[in-house]
Parts: structure tokens; sequence; C-alpha cells
């Protein structure tokens, strides 16, 4: 089993910047990808990045240019820098691993709200 934590989330002024982090412990598992995820009110859950062991960074078109993702592979944590934020990007955001073997886990969330 894999535990899977986010932090970071809160509010932040349009044009603002957030970090948030996200954590997997657990036992015996090795990791193929980590990647973020958001959902907001109404919408179904988007893939916003996605970093694979071995490959270049994915980022969905709304996050290119904005925001960057990186994983410390040494503590089993991924990173999504966000800046420039805009009110559309307010959703819950979503940690995803994905471990060898065909297994995906998910983080509880963490609510980022962009608003004046």
């Amino acid at each position: 089993q894999v535990q899977v934590v986010e932090s970071g989330g809160g509010m932040v002024q349009p044009g603002g910047s957030l970090r948030l982090s996200c954590a997997a412990s657990g036992s015996s598992f090795s990791i193929y990808a980590m990647g973020w995820y958001r959902q907001a009110p109404g919408k179904q859950r988007e893939l916003v990045a996605t970093k694979t062991s071995g490959a270049s960074p994915y980022y969905a078109d709304s996050a290119k240019g904005r925001f960057t993702i990186s994983r410390d592979n040494a503590k089993n944590t991924v990173y999504l820098q966000m800046n420039s934020l805009k009110p559309e990007d307010t959703a819950v955001y979503y940690c995803n691993v994905k471990v060898h073997g065909g297994f995906d886990y998910w983080g509880q969330g963490t609510q980022v709200t962009v608003s004046s």
C-alpha cells in the first residue's frame, strides 16, 4: 500500500504563485510516474502535468509556460510550481502516483483558489 499526501494549496490573487508538494510513502514500491490532476466544480478531473521516470515532463496546454513539475526521486516527492495563476486554475488538485505493477494511488486533494 502507498500513501499519498499533498500540501501547499491555498488562496492567491490572479497573477500570483503557489507551490504544491506531494509525498508518497509505504513499503516495497517502485514509482513509475508522478503527476498532478485537477477538478473544478462541475467539471471532470483533468491532467495538469506528469513526470514519468526517464522521460520529459508532460504538460496540459493550460499549464504550459506557467507550471513546472519536478520530482525528487530520493524523497518520492513531486512538486508543482504554479506561476501566473488565473481564476480558471481554481480547482482541487490531486496527486497521482503510478507504481510498477500497474497500480494507481491518489492523494486526498488540496484546494487552490485564485481570486481577487
